[in-house]
């Protein structure tokens, strides 16, 4: 019961990813099912005859927050240079150039700076009328690499640029970075976890010596305007749900809400033509393309998607594969279990002993995967380490086995020979181990 009691055990398959939690009351799994329509629902440009589903854009990388999320699972690269990357985004910014914007870093009161001309995302659609931003372009290096047990395995290395700019050059320094949409099971248990227990995980210093230094993401929370713990991100660059729905809607989608009110989502103040279009603010529902309780229904969704429970714990080649988890050092940042906090917002979260396998902070991950992109307080190395739970059914809910931030690797095991800095000594754990110990981890990896 990997997700307490709010554990899915439905049947598995390619909706395992999109089950209420279980404990949900009658009037919980209505809200649920109300912020699934939202969720799934397909916004158009405006104006429309379609009233109150008007707003997209202008610029946007998908239509429906289902598009980005498929099924509510894993994101993949696109596979072909004719596929559209639809659940996949290239975030942008700027290295600081003034004291003024230093300021702004190190204040905390925005993550990163956009570029100038492109904003904070490269949208490869847009409405009819205005030209769409550019392409992701991607090439790969393969790389062998040799295992214990005269094994070969091979990791590719992606190069990311953009192509077909249509508002100009970008700035000359700017810095790309590949996002893939993560699995969105067993959020409002995540953001349920108290601080105290994250915080108490972290050693930055690694004053124990055991070569581990994961320390929390602090971010600035424009609700509160405090500094908050990030959770949620590649980079622990969110404190809460709410906020990641916000961000998704402007960005990906183009649509304003309560908490990010611009209708022209990432259109700069460059691109003038995007900035003229229409809204789809609908007055008499509110002052913004998706008023309250929209934003409220879509984080409540997102908040209650459970986590399936696990499959095959008591197999004797999974119980190998756990201790030989345990014995390279995994656990040391995939932490196995929290309990909830007992006053969480939503009562179904509380006091859950819940078994997500991360320890919610960052950490140096070397330059082999290192996008050299800052966010907040994490470095262009640093990343949040990523729950694990579900893990195993990614191929069953997304029809692919792409992992990491940008899908580079094509199994588990790729995923875990990509591991560098601080996971370093695990990494070469698993390289040296026998060919049916290495099997035995993936497998206890697949029943997660």
């Amino acid at each position: 019961m990997a997700g307490g009691a709010a554990t899915s055990v439905a049947t598995v398959n390619a909706n395992s990813f999109s089950h209420p939690s279980a404990n949900l009351t009658f009037e919980g799994q209505r809200d649920f099912a109300l912020g699934n329509g939202l969720f799934r629902k397909v916004w158009v440009s405006s104006p429309s005859s379609t009233q109150a589903s008007d707003g997209l854009g202008p610029l946007f990388d998908a239509r429906a927050c289902q598009r980005c999320q498929l099924k509510d699972g894993r994101g993949h690269p696109p596979r072909s240079a004719d596929e559209a990357a639809t659940s996949m985004v290239i975030r942008l910014s700027v290295p600081a150039r003034t004291p003024e914007e230093h300021t702004v870093l190190e204040s905390g009161l925005a993550p990163f700076l956009p570029d100038p001309v492109y904003g904070s995302q490269l949208q490869a659609f847009a409405v009819p009328g205005i030209p769409a931003e550019g392409n992701i372009a991607i090439t790969f290096e393969e790389l062998p690499v040799e295992l214990n047990g005269d094994e070969t395995a091979s990791l590719r290395r992606p190069a990311y640029s953009v192509e077909d700019l249509e508002y100009g050059p970008m700035a000359m320094d700017v810095m790309l970075s590949p996002r893939v949409a993560p699995p969105m099971i067993g959020l409002g248990l995540l953001e349920a976890v108290h601080p105290g227990d994250i915080f108490a995980g972290a050693d930055p210093h690694d004053a124990d010596g055991d070569g581990i230094s994961g320390r929390p993401g602090v971010v600035h929370d424009p609700s509160t305007g405090q500094r908050q713990l990030g959770r949620f991100g590649w980079k622990a660059s969110t404190p809460n749900v709410r906020e990641q729905t916000a961000k998704a809607f402007s960005a990906d989608i183009g649509i304003s809400t309560p908490d990010l009110p611009d209708s022209w989502g990432d259109c700069t103040a460059s691109q003038r033509i995007c900035r003229t279009k229409p809204s789809g603010v609908q007055r008499r529902l509110g002052d913004t393309e998706a008023p309250e309780p929209v934003p409220e229904l879509v984080s409540f969704y997102a908040s209650n998607l459970a986590v399936p429970a696990r499959r095959d714990v008591d197999d004797p080649e999974v119980l190998r594969g756990k201790a030989l988890f345990h014995r390279a050092g995994c656990a040391s940042c995939h932490t196995p279990k929290f309990v909830t906090r007992r006053d969480a917002a939503q009562p179904e979260h509380r006091f859950q002993l819940i078994w997500p396998y991360t320890d919610l902070l960052l950490h140096d991950m070397g330059e082999g995967f290192a996008d050299n992109r800052p966010v907040g307080g994490a470095s262009g190395q640093e990343w949040r380490t990523p729950p694990l739970w579900g893990i195993g059914l990614t191929q069953t809910v997304s029809g692919h086995t792409y992992f990491l931030h940008d899908g580079r690797a094509r199994s588990l095991l790729e995923a875990v020979l990509w591991h560098g800095g601080e996971a370093l000594a695990s990494r070469d754990a698993v390289a040296a181990m026998q060919p049916p110990d290495r099997a035995a981890l993936v497998r206890f990896l697949e029943s997660l």
